[in-house]
């Protein structure tokens, strides 16, 4: 059984960990998640935790930094430079880059590239506008979607709150082609205080996290892993599939 839940609204792409994000039209689905999404990463140099990224949750200007590709104009390509903050573009593997954020992180990092991504989680996070709308309304203000890093923004047909919970275990369609694009819902997303950044400015609005623990237990949008790989697009309708 299968049934219509939305339609991707937008498509972002994160080519480096917790920096700036690259709206797209349309993206490959592979068996990584959408090509070329966090493929660059920081590490804490000397981290042995489990987790040495350098992240928008230890150093919130993080997020200010926006990766981009100078010859490429609709941002499909690798990232080869970074736009810092105040404006300077710098190379991604530029010494000037490496000892800016340390210096700002007061630890020692390095870039590290790995062609499979680095994620916390999933390759894939989803979202709806509805249960955007919903944190919307709990803390009286307009939220940017960005603030969730999701790869996939869904546009919902109704305002029901959260219902990207109801489809854990269960299959997303691209379309409803035999062969379209799908992907696998795997677990709900715990949220961290990365979504109380405001993209724009780096400013801390810590209600957010609050909003999402107290209404729904501290979880907002879905993570999943690519179930049949193709090509995915703004516009297209998705399904929801029992499996």
């Amino acid at each position: 059984m299968q049934k219509e839940i939305g339609f991707v609204k937008t498509i972002y792409r994160y080519p480096v960990k917790s920096m700036a994000g690259k709206q797209l039209l349309s993206a490959s689905l592979g068996w990584h998640g959408i090509e070329g999404d966090r493929r660059f990463a920081f590490r804490r140099v000397g981290d042995a935790s489990g987790f040495p990224w350098l992240t928008a949750g230890k150093l919130r200007e993080m997020i200010l930094y926006k990766p981009f590709n100078a010859a490429d104009t609709n941002g499909s390509s690798l990232p080869t430079h970074i736009k810092t903050p105040d404006g300077r573009e710098l190379e991604i593997h530029s010494e000037d880059l490496r000892l800016e954020l340390s210096k700002a992180h007061k630890t020692e990092v390095e870039l590290m590239q790995l062609n499979h991504g680095m994620f916390d989680e999933a390759p894939l996070s989803l979202i709806t506008t509805s249960t955007i709308k919903t944190i919307e309304k709990d803390v009286d203000r307009k939220l940017d979607a960005r603030r969730f890093r999701p790869n996939i923004l869904v546009e919902t047909s109704d305002d029901l709150p959260f219902p990207e919970d109801e489809w854990v275990g269960k299959v997303i369609a691209f379309g409803n082609e035999e062969d379209a694009p799908a992907i696998s819902v795997l677990m709900r997303d715990v949220r961290c205080a990365m979504i109380n950044l405001n993209p724009e400015n780096g400013e801390s609005t810590p209600e957010i996290l609050k909003s999402a623990v107290r209404i729904n237990q501290n979880c907002a949008g879905v993570y999943g892993s690519t179930f049949r790989n193709g090509t995915i697009a703004a516009g297209q309708k998705l399904y929801l599939i029992d499996v």
